[in-house]
Order: structure tokens, then C-alpha cells, then sequence
């Protein structure tokens, strides 16, 4: 097959590692460019959106991860792209497009450094050969050297390394052929070390991401797993991917257990990263999060406002005088509104009436009973 066949085939593969989070509108994190497979839609972490060329290595993989649908036992086709021919491609369409950077995952070939290898090779290319000095995010694989480790960092703006489940327990049900422990938690710490602040590669960000529903584990679980993630390990973002049902081993938990809708897992994705924003962005710790009697978030209603209806003492804020934190915590409230909100209080501002709180916060309508005004007008 041409590179072009390989790299349809390859880039539709890698929609499984996510690159962003997802949306509230629409599953639009799997969704590509339209002109092709590769180009992948992403949201920066200044504001705005870009585009990657995103797209696995190979699908070839002696892993078997009973959740993945290029496991060691399934009969697919397997290809492969040379470090040559991915970055041709790659550095056509920055030339082409101006494309942000490129998103480089692979299945595990022969065994965890040799893949390593080869990933390696592309970042060094670009890196050495041609200068490329943009954005380039490569796969850690488990179970790789300290040294393919280090090298990725020394030349990557950002790794990854899934850590799949919040605990052995869930990881063992998913994949018999790697250790939770050695593989996997033991590297991100690792990682963790190398890139702190003074460090020999501070600056690099290392991001994770759970596969959600394959195995037996709760969300409470995970919540408390992402929030150590950011706390202890300083990782710069953790993902949740849906297990894609119909894909995996059929002894897997996620597969023998009968939802009502088909839905409810990529619902269930969504309340996981709206948690994660209020980890991240709105001053919550993991035990404030509302969670139902079975230690898993309510398909239903949004976690903030939850929150806001088990806490009735906490409201009504005053809006002339709550502090970012507590503003923050109001559901419709977001970090751009109050950002408005205490900008226009530090220029010697007022909010005298809903009215004038609506050009504000557009989403008032949620905000309103929360929130108390000097008037009654509007």
C-alpha cells in the first residue's frame, strides 16, 4: 500500500488516543478535517483552534489490551509508515496549511524501546535535519527504557503515557501483558520528575487518558485518580476516552455489561471532563464533586449544578462583593464572566441590575437565583 492508503488507514486508527477534550455540543473530538483522516481540530491552551496531523505510527502491536481493537489476537490488516515517509507528509502540509504540530502514537512493534525507536526517529528528523521547531507530542510506550524516555523529552513539546485506569484492579481486567505499577504509574512519575520546574525538562507537558467503561471501575475512582494527577504529579491534562463498544474482548466487564442506551458512555465521557474542568479551572478538590450512592456521576445533571443544589448555604452571592473563587462556583458563571465581572469592580464598576448582569454572563438564566442585585429591576 502507498503512504497515502497507510496513512488513511493509520490516522482513522489513532482516534482512540484522544488529542481534546470533548465538546458539549457534539462528539466533535473524533471528528477529522475534511481533508483528510489526518487533520485533526484542537482547541489551544491560549485560546483558539489548530489543526494536527495525528496518526499512528503502526497497528501492528504485541500487546493484547482487551480493550483496543488492534490487540495481538484480532485479524486486521497491519501497516506501517517509515519515520521518512511521515515526516515528507508532515512537513508538505506545514508548508501547504501551517499546521500546528504533529500527534505521533503507535502500537507497540516487537517490543516497547524498538517502537520507541522509531518514534523517536521522526522527531529527530524534524528536529535535526530539517529544524522544525513547532509543535510535536509522542507517545511514551509502556514498559520503555528511561533512556528512549528522556530522549523523547529532549526532543518532543509534549508526551503522553495512558495510564487507562485509576487502579490495578481495573487495569488487570483491561490487559494482561503490561504492569499497572512498573509500566505505567512508575513512568508517569518519572516523567513527572524529569519535567519539574529545574528539572532537565522543565517546560515539557506530560498529559494521560483513562479508558472509561472497559473495565469495573466507578467515576468517583477516577475523579480521585485525575485530581492526584494534577496535584502530586503536576500533569498538564488528563483525557477520558469512551470505550467503544463492539471492539473489545468479549470478557471484558464493559462489554458484557447491557446499557439502556449506547449513549450513556460517551454521557458519562462528558460528565468526566466537565469534573475535569472544575478540578482544573473553578477551585474544586476531588471530594467536593457530587456523586451518586454508587460512587458514579448522574447522567442527568451537570456536576456543578449539583454541587450548587447540596450546598444551598452557600448562596445567594452577592455580586458586587463574592470573591473570584466563590463566582467561580456559580453554575452559568465561567472563568471568561467573572473575569468581566471583577475587571469591571476593580475599575470602581457596579452591577446594578440583572439587566446589566446579562451582558456579562449571557447564560444568566442558570446564574440568576444564585446571585443577589442591589435592585430589583431587569
Amino acid at each position: 500500500m502507498d503512504t497515502q492508503g497507510k496513512l488513511e488507514y493509520l490516522a482513522d486508527a489513532s482516534r482512540f488516543d484522544l488529542a481534546c477534550a470533548c465538546s458539549a455540543k457534539t462528539d466533535d473530538h473524533r471528528i477529522r478535517g475534511p481533508e483528510g483522516k489526518w487533520l485533526y481540530p484542537v482547541s489551544l491552551p491560549q485560546g483558539g483552534k489548530s489543526i494536527l496531523l495525528k496518526t499512528l505510527l503502526s497497528n501492528v502491536c504485541v500487546n493484547r489490551c482487551l480493550y483496543c481493537p488492534f490487540r495481538d489476537s484480532r485479524d486486521v490488516p497491519r501497516y506501517s509508515l517509515s519515520p521518512e515517509e511521515i515526516v515528507a507528509v508532515f512537513l508538505d502540509y506545514v508548508r501547504r496549511k501551517g499546521i500546528h504540530g504533529l500527534f505521533l502514537s503507535s502500537g507497540v512493534i516487537r517490543d516497547a524501546d524498538y517502537t520507541m525507536g522509531r518514534l523517536l526517529a521522526v522527531a529527530d528528523l524534524l528536529r535535526n535535519r530539517y529544524r522544525y521547531r513547532g509543535y510535536i507530542h509522542l507517545k511514551i510506550i509502556p514498559g520503555a527504557s528511561d533512556a528512549a524516555v528522556q530522549q523523547a523529552l529532549s526532543l518532543a513539546s509534549a508526551v503522553s503515557l495512558n495510564v487507562e485506569a485509576p487502579h490495578r484492579k481495573a487495569f488487570e481486567q483491561m490487559s494482561q501483558t503490561k504492569s499497572f505499577e512498573r509500566d505505567i504509574v512508575e513512568r508517569i512519575r518519572r516523567i513527572s520528575d524529569w519535567t519539574a520546574p529545574g528539572a532537565p525538562y522543565a517546560g515539557v507537558h506530560q498529559t494521560t487518558q483513562f479508558i472509561v467503561g472497559a473495565a469495573d471501575e466507578t467515576d468517583s475512582e477516577i475523579v480521585r485518580a485525575t485530581f492526584g494527577l494534577y496535584r502530586r504529579l503536576r500533569l498538564s491534562r488528563v483525557y477520558f476516552s469512551a470505550y467503544q463498544r463492539g471492539l473489545g474482548d468479549p470478557a471484558l466487564p464493559g462489554e458484557r455489561r447491557v446499557l439502556s442506551d449506547p449513549g450513556d458512555l460517551l454521557t458519562r465521557e462528558h460528565r468526566l471532563y466537565q469534573v475535569d474542568w472544575l478540578l482544573r479551572r473553578y477551585g474544586f478538590s476531588d471530594d467536593e464533586i457530587p456523586f451518586q450512592a454508587d460512587g458514579n456521576l448522574s447522567l442527568q445533571a451537570d456536576p456543578k449544578t449539583l454541587w450548587a443544589e447540596r450546598n444551598p448555604q452557600f448562596f445567594p452571592l452577592d455580586v458586587n462583593k463574592a470573591p473570584k473563587r466563590d463566582l467561580l462556583r456559580v453554575p452559568g458563571l465561567g472563568p471568561i464572566a467573572v473575569r468581566k465581572l471583577l475587571t469591571l469592580r476593580a475599575e470602581g464598576g457596579r452591577i446594578r441590575s440583572r439587566r446589566e448582569m446579562r451582558c456579562i454572563a449571557p447564560r444568566l438564566l442558570w446564574a440568576d437565583r444564585y446571585l443577589k442585585f442591589p435592585l430589583r429591576i431587569g
